[in-house]
This record gives C-alpha cells, sequence and structure tokens, in this order.
C-alpha cells in the first residue's frame, strides 16, 4: 500500500526543487551575461557582429551534435517545437539585438529586449489564461526599473523608429524562448529532453543565421591571432571557445532546465540578472567602469529577482503551479489534460 505524501515532506521537495530551479536560472544569467567579454575583444579584433553571432550559434551547434543524433526522434514527434526554439529562442534573439544596436544606444536596445519578463507575464495570463503571482509582478517592475540604471538608458535615448522595433522584436523572440523552454514540462517523463531540444534548436538556429550572416565572406585568420582584453592579448581561438561552451552550450542547457524547474515568468525575471553579469564582467575584464547609478540598479535587479522567486512554487510531478499562495488543482477527475 502506497504511503501517503506528507504536507511536510512535499513542502521540502518543492523547496529543493525551487532551489536547484534558482539556481540552474542564476547560472544561465551568469553564463549569458558572460558573452560580452567574449564577444566585444573579437569584434574589435576585426570580425563582424553578426560573423561572431554565426560562429557562436554554429560552434555550440555543432558540440550538441551528439545529442541531436541521440534524440532524433524528437524530429518525428516534436518537430513544431525544434523548428520554433532555432528561430525565436536562438535565432530571432541574436539577429534583432544586433539590428537593433546598429541604430539605437545599446543601453537602450538592452532595456527594450529585457521587457521580455513583462511579455512573458502577459503571455501567461491572457494567452495561457493561468493565473500569475503578485510577487512575479513585482519582480518584473524591480527587475526593469533597475535594469534601467544598469544600462543607464538616460545616456542616450535617440528616437530611431525602426531600431526600437528591432529591439521589441528581440523582446518577443526571448518570449518565445521561455515560453519553447517550458513547453511538456508537464508531461512527467514523458517531456521532450531538454538537451535535445537545446541541439536542434541551434541547428536551426545556424541555418537561419547563416543566410544572414553569409560567413563565407569572414576574415578566418582573425581566429589565428589574438585580441586584446583590456589590453592583454588573448588567443581568437580561446574566446571563442568561451563563447561557444560557456555563453552558449551551458547557457542554453542551465536556461531550458530552470523554465522547466521554475516557470516562464519567474525565470524570465531572474534571466535580467545577464545584464548585471554582463555590466560586472565588463568591468573586471574590459575595464569599463561602473558608475553608482549602475551599482543600484544592480541590487534593484538582485531585489526584483529575489521578490519574484520567493513564493513562487517550484514545478513538481504531484503538485501543480500555484499563483498567489493557493494551490489550483489540474488533476481532479474530470479536468486532466
Amino acid at each position: 500500500m502506497p504511503v501517503p505524501t506528507s504536507a511536510s515532506t512535499r513542502s521540502a521537495r518543492d523547496t529543493r526543487g525551487k532551489g536547484a530551479g534558482l539556481g540552474l536560472a542564476l547560472l544561465s544569467a551568469a553564463a549569458f551575461g558572460g558573452s560580452g567579454v567574449a564577444a566585444k575583444p573579437l569584434i574589435e579584433a576585426g570580425l563582424d557582429p553578426l560573423h561572431v553571432v554565426w560562429l557562436r550559434v554554429a560552434g555550440a551547434a555543432l558540440v550538441m551534435l551528439p545529442s541531436a543524433v541521440r534524440h532524433r526522434g524528437l524530429l518525428r514527434s516534436h518537430p513544431v517545437l525544434l523548428a520554433g526554439f532555432g528561430l525565436f529562442a536562438v535565432a530571432g534573439v541574436q539577429a534583432f539585438y544586433f539590428a537593433a544596436i546598429s541604430r539605437i544606444p545599446v543601453g537602450v536596445a538592452l532595456l527594450v529586449e529585457y521587457l521580455a519578463p513583462a511579455l512573458v507575464l502577459g503571455w501567461v495570463r491572457f494567452v495561457q489564461r493561468r493565473p500569475v503571482t503578485r510577487a512575479a509582478a513585482v519582480g518584473v517592475v524591480l527587475a526593469v526599473g533597475g535594469l534601467a540604471c544598469v544600462v543607464e538608458v538616460w545616456s542616450g535615448l535617440g528616437f530611431d523608429l525602426a531600431g526600437l522595433l528591432f529591439a521589441l522584436g528581440a523582446a518577443c523572440c526571448q518570449v518565445g524562448y521561455f515560453v519553447f523552454s517550458d513547453q511538456g514540462s508537464d508531461h512527467g517523463d514523458r517531456a521532450p529532453d531538454p538537451l535535445g531540444v537545446i541541439a536542434y534548436g541551434l541547428l536551426a538556429g545556424a541555418a537561419l543565421l547563416t543566410v544572414v550572416a553569409r560567413p563565407w565572406s569572414m576574415d578566418w585568420s582573425v581566429l589565428a591571432g589574438s585580441a586584446r582584453v583590456d589590453g592583454t592579448p588573448v588567443a581568437a581561438f580561446a574566446l571563442l571557445a568561451w563563447l561557444v561552451l560557456v555563453a552558449t552550450v551551458a547557457a542554453y542547457g542551465t536556461g531550458v532546465l530552470s523554465v522547466r524547474r521554475l516557470s516562464p515568468q519567474v525565470a524570465g525575471v531572474v534571466a535580467c540578472l545577464e545584464a548585471v553579469v554582463a555590466t560586472v564582467l565588463a568591468w573586471v575584464l574590459l575595464g569599463e567602469h561602473l558608475s553608482a547609478p549602475q551599482i543600484i540598479g544592480g541590487a534593484v535587479v538582485l531585489a526584483g529577482a529575489f521578490v519574484a522567486q520567493a513564493s513562487a512554487p517550484a514545478r513538481s510531478p504531484d503538485r501543480p503551479v500555484a499563483s498567489g499562495g493557493a494551490e489550483r488543482e489540474l488533476s481532479t477527475p474530470g479536468t486532466a489534460a
């Protein structure tokens, strides 16, 4: 006879799950945030920004190729998920963001892109018709406000409609990243394997970016030389390896797993820490010093991430997602999907 799961045991398991999810989300934000300190020296060494993006995605796709072969069944069972992840979460975010920063200040583009957590809340509430926690909403407000300070949005607000639309496109594609990462999270053992989804997403993204970046026109000799990181010469290939293995493969892997353990809206708020990590690393490694408003803004982003996840339940096979502290049972007779 099965032993009933006590409330205290279930609560402890949920707490551990939420802690693991938060840890993965923080690792993902740190890994994504480290992309700038590797990409900027490569760009300054002579590579076109789009070529750096293509190298990043194509290299990661090559690393994940064995996983794609292992999970080739996903091509038949989840073709839409794989195509959507590649189009939005990989190629779309990168292409729209670089198009945006070619027309508007980087700080403005980054702030608009990280409106994604607010858009995720809108998707969950109005498209999926699921309640969202007040903590997540408050966390979004704090995170976006703090992010405005981190990127010092007031330093350059040249209005360019096309540039702002490109940045908004990057934000929408980032919503796709969280939404597609969440697909199948409620199916237990039948959920599509996250490594397989990432592998095929990277392959699809690399194929799409090949058309846009045209890597055959790239100056490949740059990769054989060195790039300067705050005046210190570093092998360009080593920077590319960091960009591929840490800032892409590890970042996407931990990010998708965090979304499945938390929720798209909470993981989206925590992802705002990427901007803080990027700014701090630029300060330490590239000599781009932080101002007092940036330090304060980073603290506000941290507070927003903490508030968002503090009352958010972890995903659990035998417990549905709660909202605002009230449990919403989805597995009662007659309501199971």
